[in-house]
């Protein structure tokens, strides 16, 4: 079982940039490759990107591309996504997920509880 801790999430304006980090206290997180995840009210869960066990290969949501950056650090157990020039739509829950093997869309073994990004207009 490997458990993860979201953090970073609040209330942000338009433009504005956030970085929300995973945590997990295991001693396996270099064992999983990791995604990122949200979900608005009312839409589906939606796919933001993922990264490697070792942070060489990422992949991302055309719609992200250019503005969210994922990145890790296992020496800390911990996952990171950098939103820049955030947008009102961008408002929702986000999830980290873990998973063995490539990183990619999923499915997904392992779910964060979620932290919430606001963004004012």
């Amino acid at each position: 079982q490997v458990q993860l801790v979201e953090s970073g999430g609040g209330l942000v304006q338009a433009g504005g940039s956030l970085r929300l980090s995973c945590a997990t206290p295991g001693p396996t997180f270099s064992d999983y490759s990791m995604g990122w995840f949200r979900q608005a009210p009312g839409n589906e869960r939606e796919f933001l990107g993922a990264i490697s066990w070792n942070g060489g290969f990422m992949t991302y949501a055309d719609f992200v591309k250019g503005r969210f950056t994922i990145s890790r650090d296992n020496a800390k157990n911990t996952l990171y996504l950098q939103m820049n020039n955030l947008k009102p739509e961008d408002t929702a829950v986000y999830y980290c997920a873990a998973r063995p093997g490539s990183a990619g869309r999923g499915p997904y073994d392992y779910w964060g509880q979620g932290t919430q990004v606001t963004v004012s207009s």
